[in-house]
């Protein structure tokens, strides 16, 4: 009913059966274009065959591809551009004007956890629709699912995933498929809501999911589910944020929304703690300010004697965002301490606001102006 173009694919090996006659039939019922597809026509003789028998269907004539090798997709590309009146790829109107640059993506959002956590029912209360399948049952949501949707004039692309088990625990061909699905969908967002059930906070299985997303370098919201259920919120609350800061110093600030998907409560909570840590994963601090901050901070706390000498930072700069990532330039990089690195990455995110997302610190040895010289 929301779709703006139908892809009927029948097997041209198989021929056409009374199923995709069922088909068909009822979707002649709706005012929607509908395109049939011909597939597996990669063996000679198969095509000319099912495109014979597609006018049958009273659909128009079949277009012949093979999914699996990649034929025919150029002439699927073309059906279906002229069906919707759009221009093929390469006809682009050159003269169209460019997106504004705020509007040029949306923020892309994945929802992960552990199977029957309740992320396609959160998903469901995001968007105000009943648009994934839910059940008691684990497992129902077997492909990364992805949903345009707009919150308060900003574009966001939700994209539900399949539980995350333990790679022990992963069973069959399917299951193999689809964590691999839900991995990938991590590596391409900018922004994931880690889905915990109240009744079994922050697990083994959630830590592992928490810091693949922090490896991954995402911002990282968690999202404590079925919250209703609780009988002492206060307590509970507190018992969670103290693992937290134990079992993920690396992204000391995360943020933490509880809410009820079946109920809708604090729903909306949640996509405010996402647009929030998008800004925060994207910041930008200026070199001059970032330098400074570093002398008051070697000021405060000079890192310790190596060999006899101390290590003396020079110069920092910040060298990306998403996340953010600084360079630091001292001597005896290779050196410098892991609780001294530590004591810097606090420092930045204490002093700049960036509260829950990962940082990257690189040190980088200073070149010895007088090497070389007699």
């Amino acid at each position: 009913k929301d779709c703006d173009l139908v892809l009927l694919v029948i097997d041209a090996r198989a021929g056409i059966v009374a199923l995709d006659r069922h088909f068909a039939d009822w979707l002649r019922r709706f005012d929607k274009p509908v395109v049939l597809v011909a597939n597996k026509c990669e063996a000679r003789g198969t095509a000319a065959g099912a495109l014979a028998e597609g006018w049958g269907l009273g659909l128009g004539e079949a277009v012949a591809i093979s999914a699996e090798h990649g034929e025919g997709m150029g002439e699927l590309r073309d059906a279906i551009a002229a069906r919707i009146g759009a221009s093929p790829p390469g006809e682009e109107n050159p003269e169209a004007e460019e997106p504004p640059a705020a509007l040029a993506g949306p923020l892309k959002l994945a929802i992960v956890g552990r199977p029957n956590v309740g992320k396609s029912t959160l998903v469901n209360a995001l968007i105000g629709e009943e648009r994934m399948l839910t059940g008691p049952e684990a497992g129902i949501t077997r492909d990364a699912i992805a949903v345009d949707w707009t919150h308060k004039g900003r574009a966001i692309r939700l994209v539900d995933t399949a539980g995350l088990r333990r790679r022990a625990k992963v069973e069959g061909k399917l299951e193999r498929l689809s964590t691999g699905d839900t991995l990938r969908t991590i590596r391409f967002a900018e922004v994931v809501v880690l889905v915990v059930d109240s009744e079994q906070m922050l697990e083994k299985q959630d830590l592992a999911i928490a810091r693949l997303v922090i490896d991954e370098g995402r911002a990282l919201v968690l999202a404590v589910n079925k919250w209703d259920l609780v009988t002492e919120p206060a307590a509970a609350l507190k018992s969670l944020v103290r693992r937290i800061e134990v079992s993920l110093p690396q992204v000391k600030g995360i943020k933490v929304v509880t809410l009820s998907a079946l109920t809708r409560q604090r729903v909306h909570a949640l996509i405010d703690a996402v647009v929030a840590a998008h800004k925060v994963w994207n910041k930008k601090v200026p070199t001059p300010i970032l330098n400074r901050w570093l002398q008051h901070m070697v000021g405060q706390h000079s890192p310790p004697l190596v060999g006899g000498r101390r290590i003396k930072p020079r110069y920092m700069t910040q060298t990306g965002a998403r996340p953010p990532a600084f360079t630091l330039f001292c001597s005896k990089a290779a050196d410098l301490p892991e609780d001294y690195r530590r004591y810097l990455v606090n420092g930045l995110r204490e002093q700049f606001g960036l509260p829950g997302t990962p940082i990257r610190l690189t040190l980088r040895q200073g070149e010895n102006p007088f090497a070389g010289k007699k």
